[in-house]
């Protein structure tokens, strides 16, 4: 595999617990109740190893590498394409990226992925899981193993979730279905099903109410209950938790400065991409944020443009964020869709077909080596034989390694059979230490 690494020095910027600091404010009655609630468990969290977590920017349908992270400007296979120069010296991104080209250097671009799969549904949960799909078992998606591995901390509401969820969004699998993302399709803040529909003292009632229906409900019963240990009562004790949580308020991006939201853009993904900042803030260890469309088996040129025209400033300004807010070390960003397109243009349709065979994906933050390009795509449109690119595998144990877990580690699914956690093996040239 071919290598281009790039050195960056790193920025200083003022974090919220520096400002705190510099301005002597001991009380934060100043705050917002969620800064409040953010700024004082940063405080705690700064003293203890950081949470870490993943953001996974999902580009449903599959961008094209040449119209984003890999152009061949002035080549047949370009179709008319034009590239930006980024800050990491010889590297172009597509022109459609110039925010993200500003920031190059803090990004890991991987341009040689290859995966066995060309169909949606399967190269979907080929990426998110790290595995191809197996008829006898079904495999946790990233943000599961990490819900798994990694400890709950302090966060009540659910630590994998999933901002404009597609059909594939990220599953337990054989981890169980309290690991599955927890799934909204609003950028308000206005959760469904969060809150009770009935006054505090009625809800209280009806909670002793339910006490009693179980107790009858176990007398004679208590080996049978010993036995299969049900969830339900931790499950009921979840919920109570997640309603009467403040954390509940990092769905809510309106009181964030008007000028930081136009940053993220006007659109639901860019509001969408707030929303997991502030979730990571929380604790909550895996948010997917889905921006749909990336299909561009007609128009493939506009498609991308509308497209990037939301990822851009989206993506760009969640790394400037994380940063600020002293989370991009223990925050990995990953930026992928199911595969990429093919370096033929359709004739007539102005189209690009499905391509496993050489494709890019965006990485940034937590352990990985910053301002890094990895491999290369030929300019004539050769694909590149499995076994001389970036397997998905080798991505799902970099990302793992880079948060501090093993992705040799082995766990016992329900049918008794071993299995890793993932069976790549982590790319050293990504990685820092």
């Amino acid at each position: 595999m071919n290598r281009r690494e790039y050195s960056c020095g790193s920025s200083s910027h003022w974090s919220r617990r520096t400002f705190l600091q510099a301005t002597g404010l001991g009380g934060m009655a100043w705050l917002s109740p969620l800064a409040q609630v953010l700024a004082e468990q940063q405080e705690t969290t700064s003293k203890q190893v950081p949470a870490q977590s993943v953001i996974l920017l999902w580009l449903g349908g599959g961008p094209s590498q040449l119209e984003t992270f890999d152009p061949h400007p002035d080549t047949k296979i370009a179709g008319g394409t034009t590239a930006v120069e980024t800050r990491l010296p010889g590297v172009q991104f597509a022109a459609g990226l110039p925010q993200l080209a500003d920031v190059a250097d803090d990004l890991v671009i991987v341009r040689n992925v290859v995966s066995r799969e060309g169909d949606h549904e399967r190269a979907a949960y080929n990426v998110k899981t790290g595995y191809r799909p197996d008829t006898t078992l079904v495999h946790p998606a990233l943000g599961a193993v990490i819900c798994h591995q990694l400890p709950r901390g302090k966060t009540d509401i659910p630590r994998h979730v999933s901002l404009l969820p597609d059909q594939w969004y990220g599953r337990g699998g054989y981890l169980g279905p309290q690991y599955d993302a927890f799934r909204t399709y609003d950028t308000t803040g206005q959760l469904p099903d969060v809150h009770a529909n009935v006054d505090p003292k009625r809800l209280t009632r009806r909670l002793d109410d339910l006490s009693v229906v179980e107790q009858a409900f176990a007398k004679g019963r208590i080996n049978e209950l010993e036995l299969h240990r049900t969830q339900h009562r931790a499950q009921i004790d979840d919920a109570l938790r997640i309603m009467e949580s403040e954390q509940l308020q990092a769905f809510d991006v309106r009181d964030e400065p008007a000028r930081l939201q136009r940053q993220f853009g006007n659109t639901e993904f860019g509001r969408a991409c707030l929303v997991a900042l502030r979730l990571i803030q929380v604790g909550v260890r895996c948010v997917e944020v889905t921006l749909s469309g990336w299909d561009s088996h007609v128009n493939n040129h506009e498609i991308h443009a509308n497209l990037n025209s939301q990822l851009d400033p989206a993506m760009s300004a969640l790394i400037g964020e994380l940063k600020q807010r002293d989370l991009f070390d223990s925050t990995v960003v990953v930026c992928a869709g199911e595969f990429g397109r093919t370096p033929e243009i359709t004739p007539g349709a102005e189209g690009r077909g499905h391509w496993p065979h050489g494709f890019s994906m965006a990485m940034a933050g937590g352990k990985l080596r910053r301002g890094t390009v990895l491999g290369e795509t030929s300019p004539d449109g050769t694909p590149i034989a499995f076994e001389q690119g970036t397997p998905i595998a080798d991505i799902h144990a970099t990302v793992l390694q880079a948060l501090g877990i093993d992705p040799a580690t082995e766990l016992i699914t329900p049918v008794g059979r071993p299995l890793k956690l993932s069976e790549g093996k982590p790319i050293r040239e990504l990685l820092t230490g």
